[in-house]
């Protein structure tokens, strides 16, 4: 462990944002991790930010960043050139110049315990959060071994560092039942216990550990290894699947319902003010309790949304014909309710459409706290800085009341 106070390496404060923000976890398209910067270099400022805008840049130098992270890549398509004369490859040149090193967490800072989904439902007041979307569960195998009782402790520990047992924050984790085994060896066996051709009963452990199915080689490898036996005895059983706590969006509920105005303007006061402000779709009377939220473009996700059963869906960059045809069928559902009889609440989902840096930016806080905490954790320790420049791109908005009257 570094000594007190003393400044992490670039490589530990990646590998402890990897840890919170796994990058196997990105969408296949994304482009996220370490873009730019020395893994041997001292970090001590580390500046967080929507967008690697140039202006972000001047910041992140004038404040004196050795790291700056930020949400948004800034080489998400393919580049064959970092030359001075484009605009990124100007700034890829004036962070390197400057030795601050640029680190990206995208998609899977999204789906993320505690990233940007979370983060959006936390400042807008949401509680009792799952995901939208679930992510599967790594799938797992159990391995089930039995082994002589004297020699139990070293299988598992052999199991354990080629990574079974672990579940959640506890290692090592392994359950055992004594009993007896019997086999006979054959005339080309060489058996450590017993004699070709006689039955033997020897004092056995059952042992069983969890493992990410990815480690299946390895796992049974380390035991063969450990194991006393010439051929052991073990399954390798297929765990069933289930939904991961992280996933695509969150859901949560309202402690207190209240009509779409007020939500809105709970949203509106909740976030960076940007000159699109908050853009409401519905019955402005209509009560809202249960939420749905994605941070960044959402309406790739509104069959999602229609499987939640929620009352506002909140999120940005809302196309008009998805929009639209979602409003659409929503009011089509409730009049049809209405005809047969059936309880017609206000048409669902209501929307909620915020500018995509506002959307996003409640993480940059939490990513700040988890990654001091983190490295304070491993005895290091850094200064971290939030960015208040707003980088949403749209600088204006003239009022409608200024348009034709229809």
């Amino acid at each position: 462990m570094s000594p007190p106070d003393a400044a992490p390496t670039l490589a530990d404060a990646i590998a402890t944002l990897d840890r919170r923000y796994p990058p196997v976890t990105a969408e296949a398209w994304d482009a996220v991790g370490l873009v730019v910067g020395d893994p041997a270099q001292a970090v001590r400022t580390v500046l967080f930010a929507v967008d690697p805008t140039a202006a972000v840049v001047d910041e992140a130098i004038a404040w004196g960043a050795d790291l700056l992270v930020t949400h948004h890549p800034l080489l998400l398509r393919g580049v064959s050139s970092v030359a001075a004369t484009s605009f990124k490859g100007a700034l890829v040149h004036r962070l390197i110049g400057a030795g601050v090193a640029l680190y990206v967490a995208h998609t899977n800072a999204d789906v993320a315990a505690g990233g940007v989904a979370e983060a959006l439902a936390d400042a807008v007041g949401l509680v009792d959060l799952v995901p939208l979307v679930p992510a599967p569960a790594e799938p797992l195998d159990k391995h089930v071994v039995f082994v002589p009782v004297a020699d139990v402790d070293p299988v598992i520990d052999a199991l354990a560092t080629a990574g079974a047992g672990r579940i959640g924050e506890y290692s090592r984790a392994a359950w055992t039942a004594t009993g007896t085994g019997t086999f006979t060896p054959g005339t080309a066996a060489h058996p450590t216990t017993g004699s070709t051709g006689v039955a033997a009963q020897v004092a056995e452990t059952r042992v069983e550990m969890v493992a990410p199915r990815r480690l299946r080689a390895a796992v049974v490898a380390a035991m063969r290894t450990a194991h006393p036996y010439e051929e052991p005895a073990f399954d390798v059983l297929e765990l069933a699947g289930w939904d991961a706590e992280t996933g695509i969006g969150r859901v949560g509920r309202l402690p207190d319902p209240m009509t779409l105005h007020e939500f809105g303007t709970r949203v509106a006061a909740s976030l960076p003010r940007t000159a699109q402000g908050v853009r409401l779709a519905g019955d402005l009377d209509a009560m809202v309790a249960r939420v749905a939220v994605v941070g960044g473009s959402g309406d790739s996700l509104f069959d999602a949304v229609r499987a939640a059963e929620v009352d506002a869906y909140l999120t940005a960059d809302l196309r008009h014909h998805p929009a639209s045809e979602l409003r659409e069928r929503a009011l089509f559902e409730h009049d049809r309710r209405e005809q047969t009889g059936l309880d017609a609440a206000s048409a669902r989902p209501l929307l909620v459409d915020v500018a995509h840096f506002a959307s996003e930016w409640p993480w940059l806080g939490r990513a700040a706290t988890g990654l001091v905490a983190d490295l304070a954790a491993r005895g290091t320790t850094v200064v971290t800085r939030v960015s208040t420049l707003r980088t949403d791109p749209w600088t204006a908005r003239v009022a409608s009341s200024e348009g034709i009257d229809l």
